[in-house]
């Protein structure tokens, strides 16, 4: 089908497979009342033009047909799935962090990212409280949509990587599905990647680790915000 070969052409078969719902409508597009009149019968009509004994210009086949249908069809799904799982979407974000989550979520959904979220802020007690959190488990297990339309806030927990309360001393440590806690070293606290065997450090004053970039994030939200963002290298 040379005629129908390159973009244009592959824009005139999209087009094709989205006016007509079935291969049958297709063929009967290209059969003239003529033809009907000199034939008498629709089903030789059709099997005429998708010979290509009739019709107007080269007739698309069948098993093309339907292959581009089931593509468009993928396709659609794909888009409706992806606007479905991604709680960011379609939503006005104001603030820088909020942004920034935004910006990262897809990469946390689908495993290309395991970013660590650093938050410190003051609870409903007024303690100054801090942690570090799995930003890729957090989505699994909670509902964003409250967090993007700023129903409430990303908060730390006691079941987070790490979560400390500074005016009661309490400390809590939690391995999570992607980061194992090793907090036992002369480094300080370090937080090492289950898929890649990678080791992200926290402090400030050196080097985060291989495959991660280190994002301070300026917003109106909390007392400080830092975002680790770990990429996950594929093995070939």
């Amino acid at each position: 089908m040379a005629g129908l070969e390159g973009d244009d052409g592959g824009a005139a078969l999209d087009h094709i497979v989205t006016q007509f719902n079935t291969y049958e409508d297709y063929l009967d597009s290209q059969i003239t009342t003529q033809d009907l009149y000199y034939l008498e019968n629709e089903e030789i009509a059709r099997q005429l033009v998708e010979l290509g004994f009739r019709g107007s210009g080269e007739v698309l086949k069948r098993e093309d047909f339907i292959a581009r249908k089931l593509a468009a069809e993928v396709s659609r799904l794909s888009e409706r799935h992806q606007q479905k799982t991604l709680s960011s979407a379609g939503k006005e974000l104001k603030d820088n962090f909020l942004k920034a989550l935004a910006e990262r979520e897809e990469a946390n959904r689908n495993g290309k990212m395991a970013s660590i979220i650093f938050i410190r802020d003051r609870n409903a007690h007024g303690n100054e409280v801090s942690a570090y959190i799995d930003y890729a488990h957090r989505l699994k297990v909670d509902d964003f949509e409250v967090y993007f339309s700023g129903k409430k806030r990303l908060f730390p927990r006691r079941s987070d990587l790490s979560f400390y309360n500074w005016d009661r001393n309490l400390c809590c440590l939690n391995s999570s599905p992607n980061y194992q806690v090793i907090a036992e070293n002369t480094c300080g606290l370090l937080f090492k990647n289950k898929s890649d065997r990678k080791t992200i450090n926290v402090d400030p004053k050196v080097f985060p680790g291989d495959n991660t970039t280190r994002s301070p994030i300026e917003t109106d939200l909390y007392l400080q915000v830092v975002i680790y963002d770990h990429v996950l290298r594929r093995k070939l």
